[in-house]
């Protein structure tokens, strides 16, 4: 897909949150006021666009250095929002150990099966060799998704019965893709509640269980986040983060929200890389976190 595909695809999804934004802060040059005062009211609109107030005031003392008028106040909003953004933008660097793996963590209802598909879609696209793995044990539905999904991509998936142990189908999946020489074994999970101990300590074992197979490689342990949580998202990350020592996030439901723009708070707050954002519902709907092309598309 081009860069202009990305783009106007990106556009469409941010639309709520551009609405929203945009709406703020255009106008707030109707009259001549003085530049503190433009300030002021940019300071009020981004946060009432829900940008967290340290953000903001980050946004605010970068602008405040130039002279600022009608015409150059967008393009000064958008460098320091790319400025701010760009520390969480590393795409994924895969070892040279095979099979890579990406575990995929989050709460109920995050779109963790669907991006599970998304992103074997988007590496087989790259000639990778990739095996699915259906670890959502409790729920049939996910198991049916994952190989229905698995099915219409032509991408392996292994899985188990209802209830079986999810530790136990890892151990058998990384074994299973490591005789085949696969590249990538991308691994859904269940929905975890990020303040339930015991919940956490059933990834900890997964994690465990990837490390002894694969020498402690480093490996991707992804969590995924729907952007519609808003600033819950936070405690997402601190929770998961203080548990399982997450390396990568995944943005989900841009095209169903106005909360977009809680990506800011998350760079600000983490140096987590912001791996992919979800623009739609298909399998192609996945794309790399690129801060200039997620500020255009606010802005555009």
């Amino acid at each position: 897909m081009t860069n202009i595909s990305l783009l106007k695809k990106l556009k469409f999804s941010l639309r709520k949150t551009k609405e929203k934004l945009i709406s703020n802060i255009k106008d707030i040059f109707i009259i001549k006021d003085k530049k503190d005062d433009v300030l002021k009211k940019l300071e009020y609109n981004l946060i009432n666009s829900d940008i967290n107030i340290d953000v903001v005031k980050n946004i605010i003392k970068g602008i405040n250095r130039y002279n600022l008028n009608k015409k150059n106040i967008f393009p000064i909003v958008k460098e320091q929002m790319v400025n701010l953004l760009k520390p969480i933008s590393k795409p994924i660097v895969f070892s040279k150990y095979k099979p890579f793996i990406i575990l995929l963590v989050g709460i109920n209802g995050v779109g963790k099966t669907t991006t599970a598909g998304k992103i074997s879609w988007f590496y087989k696209k790259q000639n990778k060799k990739i095996l699915l793995v259906a670890g959502d044990t409790f729920r049939l539905a996910a198991i049916e998704q994952l190989r229905i999904i698995g099915k219409n991509i032509s991408i392996p998936v292994i899985s188990q019965n209802i209830g079986s142990d999810s530790g136990s189908l890892v151990f058998d999946a990384i074994k299973s893709a490591q005789a085949k020489q696969i590249d990538l074994v991308v691994i859904d999970t269940a929905g975890r509640l990020q303040n339930k101990l015991f919940l956490m300590n059933e990834l900890q074992k997964i994690i465990a269980i990837i490390n002894k197979l694969t020498n402690n490689n480093i490996f991707e342990i992804i969590l995924v986040i729907d952007a519609n949580t808003g600033r819950n998202a936070i405690n997402q990350v601190t929770n998961f983060h203080k548990y399982l020592n997450i390396n990568g996030i995944i943005l989900t439901k841009l095209d169903s929200t106005t909360k977009g723009s809680m990506i800011f708070n998350i760079s600000n707050m983490f140096n987590i890389p912001l791996r992919f954002i979800s623009t739609g519902d298909c399998i192609d709907d996945l794309q790399l976190f690129e801060p200039n092309r997620f500020v255009n598309a606010l802005f555009d």
